[in-house]
């Protein structure tokens, strides 16, 4: 059984019918991306998979429960965290508050390790510790977005553009982040207008057209799809 899988899904925004009929599963331990070009739906998707649009119809289901009808503010529970398009930090919090932040769910008693955890995997924010967010650069700022999503040890990951505005040297340093995530055991869903870099590291993909799903393979497959390239890869 794949631990989150979405079916038939459609939303609307209106009288717009902006999904029409998306499935699609991600399976333990692997990184599958949504690819597609801007409008065709995929922040949409994840968005209504975390909770934070209502779908008219389709089913969402976390480890064979159903989702649907769940608050966004409950899904961490759920064991599901997402990373936001636009890193949408607490601008005003020191870095260390924004962490915090991510563990509010918890008890409090591993708040010490999971703080080092995230350190870790971000040198660069335990450096930065007492800095107000706000003042943070770009990359650093995605960082922190990523380190408070995992401050809830989520059974799933949602990543939305995590590359987003950045320079080309952090977008490679966020994927490296993503694949050592996985290879620690994060499952992850990841939306990505970068479809070279999130194929590279995808177990495997779907590509959104208008709405619907059209194509589906491994990260590798998808790579060398001709018509994949031509659209998304340059040639």
């Amino acid at each position: 059984m794949a631990l989150l899988n979405v079916n038939d899904l459609h939303v609307y925004y209106g009288s717009i019918h902006a999904i029409k009929g998306v499935s699609f599963e991600v399976n333990e331990g692997e990184i599958v991306t949504l690819i597609g070009a801007n409008g065709a739906g995929k922040s949409t998707t994840l968005n209504t998979v975390a909770g934070l649009l209502k779908p008219r119809s389709g089913e969402v289901t976390l480890n064979g429960k159903s989702l649907i009808g769940t608050p966004a503010h409950k899904m961490v529970s759920e064991g599901m965290a997402l990373c936001p398009e636009g890193r949408r930090i607490f601008q005003q919090l020191t870095v260390r508050e924004n962490l915090e932040m991510g563990a509010y769910t918890g008890d409090g008693s591993t708040l010490s390790s999971d703080l080092d955890k995230v350190y870790e995997l971000f040198p660069r924010l335990k450096e930065r510790y007492k800095q107000v967010a706000g003042t943070l650069s770009g990359g650093e700022q995605q960082m922190l977005a990523m380190g408070r999503a995992l401050m809830s040890k989520p059974r799933i990951l949602m990543l939305d553009e995590p590359s987003m505005g950045l320079a080309p040297i952090l977008v490679e340093q966020i994927f490296e982040t993503i694949k050592h995530l996985n290879s620690q055991g994060t499952t992850i869903l990841l939306v990505e207008q970068n479809a070279q870099m999130a194929l590279s590291v995808a177990t495997r993909g779907y590509v959104l057209e208008t709405g619907r799903v059209v194509t589906s393979g491994t990260g590798k497959e998808l790579l060398h799809n001709d018509s994949v390239r031509k659209a998304y890869l340059g040639g």
